[in-house]
């Protein structure tokens, strides 16, 4: 690898309970040159953050935190334990953390659900079976995370927004 491609790798943090569903997101990930950390439930991703003991000792979990090189963090919503919109709440909530791009996956099509995880910072709700077409629109959200870009942090109007029925993005402004 060139120095280029190690630039240009991005992390992403992949979460869901299930083998098959973590094995092809994997594997949908890696395949568009992803570096991914995979693991099997809410409960380890937050511990891969450091965030398991927030609440006992704010300092430690900050610096903890801070060691883990995450560009992006996908989490299946039901899980046992701590579910996707669970995690999403905690990552939002964390001063180190609350600007890793998070996109919550389903096989349940529940507009209530996707919407209440759009409106608390998920950047995108994919439906599963997660596809390639779904992982090449994480890149913008990679991309807007990266310190060294200019204007990179600049949404794109509504009408460039506009998803198939598969995906819902989340849109920075009020709709008149």
């Amino acid at each position: 690898m060139n120095g280029l491609e190690a630039e240009t790798q991005f992390h992403v943090l992949a979460v869901d309970d299930s083998i098959i569903d973590r094995k092809l997101i994997e594997r949908l990930l890696k395949t568009s040159s992803y570096q991914v950390t995979a693991v099997e439930s809410g409960v380890k991703a937050l511990e891969f953050l450091g965030l398991l003991d927030e609440e006992e000792d704010d300092d430690f979990s900050n610096s903890n935190c801070q060691r883990v090189e995450v560009n992006l963090i996908i989490t299946d919503y039901s899980m046992p334990s701590i579910t996707g919109y669970d995690l999403l709440r905690k990552i939002k909530k964390s001063t180190s953390l609350k600007d890793i791009p998070v996109v919550i996956m389903s096989s349940e099509n529940v507009p209530s659900r996707i919407n209440s995880c759009l409106e608390h910072g998920a950047e995108e709700f994919f439906l599963k079976p997660v596809r390639q077409s779904d992982v090449n629109k994480l890149r913008p959200h990679l991309m807007r995370g990266k310190k060294d870009i200019p204007n990179i942090n600049k949404r794109k109007p509504v009408e460039e927004c506009l998803s198939p029925d598969r995906t819902r993005t989340r849109l920075n402004h009020d709709l008149e």
